[in-house]
Order: structure tokens, then C-alpha cells, then sequence
């Protein structure tokens, strides 16, 4: 008897008719003879929903309320599902994040994954249930219940599968992982298989279909992680260790996110201490930094720009002015119309050229760019939002994605 993590994204549970579709589902692996637990998101719209209402009534909630407020969307959604399968005749039981034993630290809504005691769940896998847990949450060290930003029922999902070293199985409202989005580019092709390394460069750099934490959980531990369509009726797509097969092309998808803002800070007096005391500031409060990108010295004075996700914007705002505390003349200039667009490729580190087909794109097509920043199979631009659909299209058809 094999034990599997599936997991099901919020469009996947966005009704009754969905839920009772996906206990159909879970009941037929059940009856295959499988051990099964099941990971889900919240219905919907939910998490948007519970965040709108808090800020009707407050322009800045409190971070620890809004985890308390965001974590019953999930619970909703595995009680149905829990309630359904029941109905159907299979024991089930659904857990909250606590429940599960899933023990987090850091800042509230984007609290990370510390352990996960699994010995409830593998008691009740062993009783014969199917075991529904809340995705998105856990409980820190002060007994609070905390969340783990987008994307975080993915998260839980391959992290329980790493404990139970079983398969991990995402389902959502896509047939697998494209080369490039096929909101943005109709003729995308599906990939079959890609490595841990380039589907975690894709996540972070923007691809919606998996959570970056989510694939750096199943690289390290080595869970075998299949994406797919939530109905099941095409194969998906293997994410899995890096074979040489995979370097037969220089590019294996596009990213793109316009879900960053680029903040400048002019006239920093020229020392590595204030530099470091930048990146610090922002550290402390656990906002994410992306690419970054530094002017020469001139007259002892630099120019420093990095990128950091919108929804961290209130953060950034407020450590620039601290900064200003230290540094009198500096300026702050923060621009929100721009794109992250980057091509990823394991056969980026044995085939040359793509840096100069890049360049030679952006040329030909008049589009400008704000910064780029590499790594052995990644080459990322920031360019402004207005000239990004050209971008996707000319680079798409030039790497044949």
C-alpha cells in the first residue's frame, strides 16, 4: 500500500458541484488502494474576499489578525470535501494546519515551514481514512496561527508528501506546465518534464503554475511532484532530477511577472557599510529582494535599484524613509509599470548565444530595458509593462516556446 499527497488549487473547490467532483476523484484513488491525503485551498475567490473585507475596515490590519482571518477560507474548503467523502461512504477527517502538525516560524503571512509532526496523520492513514488537510497555514512557536503567503497550500502539500516520502500530485485549473503562459502566448508548448532546477528558477521569476518554496521542498528532499489538471482528462507534466536529455534546447520556458516594483535610492554616499545597511533594513522585515543593480561611483556618490514584490510596497515605503534618518540627500524613486520577463534553460550552461539573440530582440524591436541579471541557466530584464507582450511574443517564437 502506497501513500499519495494530492493537492487542489482554489478553482478546483470553487463550488459544491467542484467539491463533490473532487471527493469522486479522491474516492477512485482511494479504491485503487492507496493511502491518500489531501491538500486544499481555500473556495475561490475566499482569501481575496477575507482580505477585501478586512480592509474595509482598516487601511493597514493587523498582520496577525489577517492570518486568523485568512486561514478559515481553508477550512471551509476541507470540511466540504472532508463532509463530502463521508457522504460517499469513505472515512475522512479533515485537519487544520495545527492539527497536522505542521509548526512554522517568521512573519506573519509569509511564515515559513519549520517541521511537520506527521504521526497523527500516518495514525489516521493507518486507520483506514482519508486524511483532508488545510493548506496555507501552521502554528508558530507563541501558539499563534500563521500563514504562508501565495501559493502556500503548494508548500504544505509537497512538504507533507517529504515527510511521508511519498509522491506528491498538484492539481489545478491548468493541463500541466507550459513553456510560456498560454494566457499570454496561444501557442505555447506544454512541456512533459522539467528539472527541479528550471521549474524553481520559473516559480520564482514569476510562473504561476507551482510556489517557489513548494519546488525547493521537493528538490531537496526529492519528492516526485506531477502537475496537472484538476479533471485528470490530459497528462500533465514531471518534475523531477535533471537528466542530460534535458539540455537538447538552449531555452526551456519564458517567465513573466508583473508583480514586482522597482525602487531606486539616488545619491547613497559611497561605502559598502551603507549599501550593506540598505539590504539589512529590509532583511530584518523579510522582504524579498529580487535583482539589483548598482551605479558606478561619481563625485562618491552611487545609485542603487532593486526590485521587491507590490504587496511588500507599505514595507519598502516605510524602511526608505528610515533610511532617510541616515541619509539626508538620498531620493527615493519607485516605478510599478514595469515587467520581469526572463528566459530559464538548463542548456543555457553548454549552448552559447542566447544573451546576444536576447539583446539582438530588444533591438530590433525598439523595446528598452531597466536591468538584467543572470545565472548559469537564467537571464532576466526588466522592462516597462507597456512593451511586454511584444517581448513574450518575439522571444517565444525565436526560441521556439
Amino acid at each position: 500500500m502506497k501513500t499519495v499527497v494530492q493537492k487542489y488549487g482554489g478553482t478546483s473547490v470553487g463550488g459544491i458541484e467542484k467539491i463533490q467532483a473532487v471527493a469522486k476523484r479522491v474516492a477512485e484513488r482511494k479504491n485503487k488502494g492507496d493511502q491518500v491525503v489531501v491538500v486544499l485551498s481555500a473556495m475561490g475567490k475566499t482569501t481575496d474576499k477575507l482580505i477585501s473585507m478586512a480592509k474595509e475596515i482598516s487601511a493597514t490590519p493587523t498582520r496577525r489578525e489577517l492570518d486568523m482571518l485568512m486561514s478559515t477560507g481553508e477550512q471551509v474548503s476541507i470540511s466540504l470535501l472532508s463532509i463530502a467523502l463521508n457522504e460517499m461512504g469513505y472515512e475522512s477527517i479533515a485537519l487544520t494546519g495545527f492539527q497536522a502538525g505542521i509548526e512554522t516560524q517568521g512573519y506573519h503571512t509569509k511564515a515559513k515551514i519549520q517541521n511537520i509532526d506527521v504521526e497523527k496523520v500516518k495514525n489516521y492513514l493507518n486507520d483506514g481514512k482519508i486524511v483532508v488537510v488545510a493548506g496555507f497555514q501552521g502554528m508558530n512557536e507563541n501558539g499563534d496561527i500563521t500563514t504562508l503567503g501565495r501559493g502556500g497550500s503548494d508548500t504544505t502539500a509537497v512538504a507533507l508528501a517529504a515527510k511521508l516520502e511519498c509522491v506528491c500530485e498538484i492539481y489545478t485549473d491548468v493541463d500541466g506546465i507550459y513553456a510560456v503562459d498560454p494566457r499570454l502566448f496561444p501557442t505555447a508548448k506544454k512541456l512533459d518534464v522539467i528539472s527541479y532546477e528550471e521549474m524553481l528558477e520559473m516559480a520564482s521569476l514569476g510562473a504561476g503554475v507551482m510556489e517557489t518554496r513548494a519546488v525547493e521542498i521537493g528538490q531537496k528532499f526529492g519528492v516526485p511532484m506531477y502537475v496537472a489538471l484538476s479533471s485528470g482528462k490530459w497528462p500533465g507534466t514531471y518534475i523531477k532530477e535533471f537528466d542530460v536529455t534535458m539540455e537538447s534546447k538552449a531555452i526551456t520556458g519564458l517567465s513573466v511577472s508583473d508583480k514586482d516594483l522597482m525602487v531606486t535610492v539616488n545619491h547613497v554616499p559611497y561605502n559598502s557599510q551603507n549599501i550593506s545597511m540598505i539590504f539589512q533594513e529590509l532583511a530584518k522585515k523579510d522582504v524579498n529582494i529580487d535583482m539589483i543593480s548598482q551605479t558606478a561611483p561619481s563625485h562618491g556618490m552611487v545609485n542603487v535599484s532593486f526590485t521587491a514584490t507590490k504587496t511588500d510596497e507599505d514595507i519598502v515605503l516605510e524602511i526608505m524613509e528610515t533610511l532617510k534618518e541616515n541619509f539626508k540627500d538620498i531620493e527615493i524613486d519607485i516605478e510599478r509599470d514595469i515587467t520581469k520577463l526572463s528566459v530559464v534553460g538548463i542548456g543555457m550552461r553548454s549552448q552559447s548565444g542566447v544573451a546576444a539573440k536576447m539583446f539582438k530582440i530588444f533591438a530590433d524591436h525598439n523595446i528598452g530595458f531597466k536591468q538584467v541579471t543572470t545565472s548559469e541557466i537564467r537571464i532576466s530584464y526588466t522592462i516597462a509593462t507597456k512593451d511586454a507582450q511584444r517581448a513574450i511574443e518575439e522571444v517565444a517564437k525565436e526560441f521556439d516556446l
